[in-house]
């Protein structure tokens, strides 16, 4: 992609116009250039201007001040397009580098430093360094430092002026000066400056330090010694005389002892609190002696006591609970996860050993499920596992040391079971090959797109080993029938047309989504026929389907339900006759399976696009077993006959088991 290259300073004002270079294109009148249009931004905005000949070009405008600190960089993207149809454009990317300017002042890190230095010290020792920033860069941003004010022959103090080094120049005489007060400024390349004040505190020498000894020591001490034990004698001497040779005597405040005075510069080191090894196994104890001198001089000596263990503590585990995940049909032996306690005793008191507390899962005993290592805690499976049948399970790991009396703690560990693709897509309508068949009525008036069937299918699998998929893998009519990948629903594609097969064929797999994909088909057969007069010998439609014996007791049956058919209708027809009403049965060439399979019901709302005449399809017509249950379904009509009277429940019952027993024979 193109780009453009501006170079604009940080202290370019708002309002700032910057011409861009015009757009070309070869095509002349409306196809030629029509306008700009630039990416959003903060900083600009783009204002369209047009030459002589109604040819335009751009500008960016500088709508917020830019900050090169903030950032050093802009890009744009500038788009230009035309007027023709279709509307064709191209772009180029402005790219925007922001100049520095010297809008910033160096920034001191302190706006007071302090320091101290011993009188006597030797020339050119450091006694501070101070720093100073500029946000600019270049010479905008090259700080120097320098002293403010302070002539050369008066200077003890050197200032490095690039590394901030200040450092001793001259003789440090504590009793002529104690403090020194100075102004110390940050310039920058072009001038700007910040300044900072330098306070160095003189501090005066002592001849000698006093001297630190160890008389006695108790080493090591038990962690469970009682506060306030001796545990050690320390004797104090100084050379000096007079102030310089009186002497405190001193430890750092965070350990648990403590001096004591004793006879004249004698200390009994004691305990101060309880003791803990597994807290901390050694001291390094710090004593620090001062005198009285001025300056006091001070020295220190470290004394090194060391803690004896006792078993105090029990094991402990590294986290509150452990998870552990396994796959389905596990080897046995296979490794769960590992568990891991640790003791802060020692030795014997701190060695860790492993087992499982006794509990039941699914009523036998846990360790038939799991076993643990003593020495590493690494739980093993002791049997192959079946998500189907066992999920989850939670097992009591106890750790326990060595000690004398021997100490424990428990963890859960949770096992959870994970799925593995070993169940095949269980096909719930229709039913599978073999058994009876399901045949669905399908209008001859239905448009593409109408909902005929559903397959139901089901996984004893969990998560994506369950997500199933649907395709028709034969067809006696390819182009004519597809099925929903995700749900199952078989629509045409078409409308149907006088030319197709009465009798249509699918062979439907389903899949599930494992890896690798186990997979069930079935078969579905449709009926193009918009009523039953048209329905040819149902048995003919599957192709394995034998021939079932005719039994005089459906004849019978036949016979019985006609009466009764009949003598319903009459009873029925009187009722509404006295009513005065006009009811027409209309019975359309749906037909469906009980209400117990699924889906529920495919019904069409004008302006849905499922089909055409409102039918309700319950499901199916089923023909293989010679014993199932045909159920027509009215149309939503309000000449229908009415449901709700107390006799049509019975009057269907009859009708359809006339239709069924008719079929039979």
């Amino acid at each position: 992609m193109l780009s453009l290259h501006f170079e604009i300073q940080e202290s370019a004002i708002k309002g700032s116009r910057f011409l861009l270079d015009e757009a070309h294109d070869g095509d002349i009148g409306e196809n030629a250039v029509q306008g700009y249009s630039l990416q959003e931004n903060e900083h600009f905005k783009l204002n369209i201007q047009s030459k002589a000949g109604g040819r335009k070009y751009g500008e960016l405008v500088l709508d917020k001040e830019l900050d090169r600190e903030d950032k050093k960089e802009v890009m744009l993207l500038l788009t230009a397009f035309d007027g023709g149809s279709p509307q064709r454009s191209g772009s180029v990317v402005i790219h925007i580098t922001v100049l520095d300017a010297n809008d910033n002042v160096p920034v001191f890190s302190q706006s007071v430093y302090k320091a101290s230095l011993p009188e006597n010290s030797p020339l050119d020792t450091l006694v501070i360094t101070v720093s100073a920033t500029d946000a600019d860069e270049g010479v905008n941003g090259e700080v120097t430092y320098g002293f403010d004010h302070v002539s050369d022959e008066n200077q003890i103090f050197s200032l490095h002026p690039k590394t901030g080094d200040v450092k001793v120049a001259g003789a440090i005489d504590y009793e002529k000066e104690s403090s020194y007060e100075m102004q110390i400024s940050a310039k920058d390349g072009l001038g700007s400056a910040s300044y900072a004040t330098l306070i160095i505190e003189i501090t005066d020498m002592n001849d000698n330090a006093p001297v630190i000894y160890v008389k006695s020591l108790t080493n090591p001490i038990p962690e469970n010694v009682s506060p306030g034990t001796e545990v050690g004698i320390i004797n104090v001497q100084d050379r000096d005389s007079e102030s310089n040779r009186q002497v405190r005597c001193s430890i750092q405040q965070n350990v648990p002892f403590k001096l004591v005075p004793s006879i004249k510069n004698y200390y009994s080191l004691v305990t101060t609190g309880q003791l803990d090894r597994e807290f901390v196994s050694d001291y390094n104890i710090t004593i620090t002696a001062t005198d009285e001198g001025s300056p006091p001089l001070s020295s220190s000596k470290t004394v090194e006591l060391s803690v004896a263990d006792i078993n105090d503590n029990p094991p402990e585990f590294e986290e509150q609970s452990y998870s552990a995940y396994v796959s389905e049909n596990n080897k046995p032996g296979s490794t769960l996860c590992s568990v891991s306690a640790a003791d802060p005793d020692w030795r014997q008191n701190g060695t860790v050993i492993y087992s499982l507390l006794p509990a039941e899962v699914n009523g036998a005993q846990v360790s038939s499920y799991v076993s643990v290592n003593g020495d590493t805690g690494v739980i093993h499976a002791v049997r192959s596992f079946d998500y189907e049948q066992l999920r989850s399970f939670k097992v009591q790991v106890m750790a326990r040391d060595n000690g004398s009396p021997p100490l424990s703690s428990n963890v859960t560990v949770s096992v959870f079971i994970s799925d593995v693709n070993d169940n095949s897509p269980q096909i719930l309508y229709p039913a599978p090959e073999g058994n009876s068949f399901m045949t669905e009525l399908v209008p001859k008036a239905a448009h593409g797109g109408s909902l005929v069937s559903k397959v139901i299918a089901v996984d004893a699998d969990s998560g994506q080993n369950a997500w199933l998929s649907y395709h028709i893998v034969k067809s006696t009519d390819p182009g004519l029938f597809s099925i929903g990948v995700h749900s199952g629903e078989i629509r045409t594609q078409r409308d149907i047309s006088e030319s197709d097969s009465m009798k249509q064929n699918l062979i439907v797999a389903v899949k599930d989504n494992g890896q690798p994909s186990l997979s069930a088909t079935c078969s579905v057969y449709l009926l193009i026929s918009d009523n039953l007069a048209e329905v040819p010998e149902l048995k003919d439609i599957s192709y394995d389907e034998k021939n079932s014996k005719l039994t005089s007791y459906l004849i019978i049956a036949l016979v019985s339900v006609s009466t009764f058919f009949l003598t319903f209708i009459i009873i029925i027809l009187g009722v509404r006759f006295c009513r005065r009403r006009k009811p027409r049965l209309l019975f359309d060439g749906a037909v469906a399976i009980p209400s117990a399979y699924l889906p529920p019901n495919y019904a069409d709302v004008d302006g849905t696009g499922t089909l055409r005449s409102t039918y309700n399809y319950d499901a199916y017509l089923t023909t293989g077993s010679r014993t199932s249950d045909f159920k027509f379904v009215t149309s939503y009509n309000d000449n229908t006959l009415p449901t709700n009277l107390p006799c049509f429940p019975f009057f269907q019952f009859l009708f359809h088991l006339k239709l069924h027993l008719i079929r039979c024979c």
